[in-house]
């Protein structure tokens, strides 16, 4: 149920005190006087356009590469931060020679031997589509690079689409999407692998569930579980939320399109080429402990190879999803949507046996929703930008016989930075959840405005919860608390947040 009051958009630079310092640089934050975005200009269009700007900034941190460092040199590319795998892939995966993704082996440069592509089946058609539109094949000028252009050019339309949907998602919170828009490691990492294409549809289906159209969000999920595993993640916090609020049939209707939309894309491939359409799966399964995972620095400070690393990871899992149940179904207050899919997806990261500097895409969108603070955000982005950074001139001195780049213990030390700055954001969203006055978003009277059906949803199961419906909104909806750069609404039992 939407909530049936409505409210003015919040305004980060009156309520934010980071966003508004941050204000200063376009005439500071906004006045009593202040009116709504009109005309053209509405937080949309801005936000797309901060958007397409912050990616072409990315784009253009990766010239050196395009110019000459990814076939140079073994480590000119990562000296300079501008690795990608997408031009490297369009020859190594059999694009540049026509190959058929999933049904044509692809030569093993190391091993001499034969494979299939290791990328999911929509993720796969995504390239090949790319290798489609690239002029030329092996026969134009730069194939590779052209190919990594193409491929950008079609991420950008992905990372415009995130933005947007977190922008319309939470109604009165359009300038939530900012974050999304400025994100450092958004634009650092964009063009590095193919992950944009399943947050695309990931943020896509969040914004239709908080449109109350559970089967179209659940075809969409499905779509981007055909992309990348871990949006199947968020069926999870789906089926606790709807447990407890008593709309399960909100939940079946979104599990049964995802299941149909996933078997709609996998279906053909396994059919005609069922070993090829596998690989994936078992490429996930079979991988060793790799870069930037916690296990990497157990491997390292043990000097011993993990053989049982999937396991232990598959323990942390599901001791980590049995406490977010508790969490989801023992909370005072019932979890926003949001909140509970970032614990979730973040659990995935926080555990699993690889962390490539991409993965930080997946979180985002999500991060932005659960806890849309700029200097908490800003905080955790810095963390991540720290390990982007940390990865490449790792592997600058593995490549390069140690004479550039970080050792060991500092690679190691880069990784923990990005752990510790992903469970500093999981804490302050698990303290929201528990005290909710400390939800910026629930403020102002708001439930769950990204919550669809769930929104403003009475209790049905809440064991250790008071069964009870989301209080009122107060009688002002939406006070402006003053503009000073310090201003910050007073929360419900709490006279400021710190």
């Amino acid at each position: 149920m939407v909530h049936p009051t409505p409210r003015p958009a919040v305004r980060p630079t009156v309520q934010d005190e980071v966003a508004a310092a941050g204000s200063e640089l376009i005439g500071g934050p906004a006045g009593r006087r202040a009116v709504p975005a009109g005309g053209w200009w509405t937080p949309v269009r801005v936000i797309a356009l901060v958007a397409i700007g912050m990616f072409a900034l990315g784009m253009a941190q990766k010239a050196p590469c395009y110019e000459s460092g990814w076939f140079s040199g073994p480590t000119e590319q990562y000296t300079r931060a501008c690795y990608s795998d997408i031009p490297h892939l369009y020859a190594g995966r059999g694009f540049a020679d026509g190959l058929v993704p999933y049904a044509d082996r692809i030569p093993e440069e190391t091993s001499g031997g034969m494979e299939y592509l290791e990328y999911p089946v929509l993720t796969g058609l995504f390239m090949q589509i790319a290798a489609w539109l690239t002029p030329g094949g092996t026969d134009g000028p730069q194939p590779a690079q052209t190919y990594w252009m193409v491929n950008a050019g079609m991420l950008m339309i992905c990372a415009v689409v995130i933005a947007v949907c977190v922008t319309r998602m939470q109604r009165h919170r359009p300038w939530d999407g900012l974050l999304v828009a400025l994100s450092p490691a958004l634009a650092l990492t964009a063009t590095i692998n193919w992950d944009l294409l399943a947050g695309a549809l990931t943020c896509a289906a969040l914004l239709l569930w908080s449109r109350s159209r559970p089967a179209a969000a659940g075809v969409l999920i499905g779509l981007a579980a055909a992309a990348k595993l871990y949006p199947a993640l968020l069926l999870g916090p789906l089926l606790l939320l709807c447990w407890r609020a008593g709309r399960l049939r909100a939940f079946w209707a979104a599990a049964a399109g995802a299941a149909v939309s996933w078997l709609a894309v996998n279906l053909p491939v396994m059919l005609v080429a069922p070993e090829g359409w596998g690989k994936f799966y078992s490429f996930s399964q079979e991988r060793p402990v790799d870069f930037g995972s916690v296990w990497l620095i157990i491997s390292q400070r043990a000097d011993t190879r993990l053989d049982s690393v999937n396991t232990y990871a598959a323990a942390l899992v599901v001791l980590g999803g049995l406490a977010l149940a508790w969490l989801a179904l023992s909370a005072p207050r019932r979890p926003r949507l949001a909140q509970l899919a970032f614990l979730a997806v973040a659990l995935f990261v926080l555990t699993n046996k690889v962390y490539s500097p991409q993965y930080v895409l997946w979180l985002i969108p999500l991060a932005v929703l659960a806890r849309p603070r700029w200097r908490d955000f800003l905080v955790w982005q810095t963390c991540e930008v720290l390990y982007y950074l940390g990865i490449w001139y790792y592997l600058a001195a593995i490549n390069g016989e140690g004479k550039d780049g970080l050792s060991t213990g500092g690679y190691q030390l880069a990784i923990l930075v990005h752990l510790l700055g992903t469970l500093y954001l999981c804490a302050l969203v698990v303290r929201d959840v528990l005290r909710p006055e400390h939800d910026v978003v629930r403020r102002d009277g708001s439930d769950d405005p990204g919550g669809g059906v769930l929104d403003g949803a009475a209790d049905v199961f809440a064991p250790g919860a008071a069964r009870r419906r989301p209080p009122p909104p107060p009688p002002t909806a939406f006070v402006d608390w003053g503009t000073s750069p310090g201003a910050l609404p007073p929360a419900p039992g709490v006279s400021r947040e710190t």
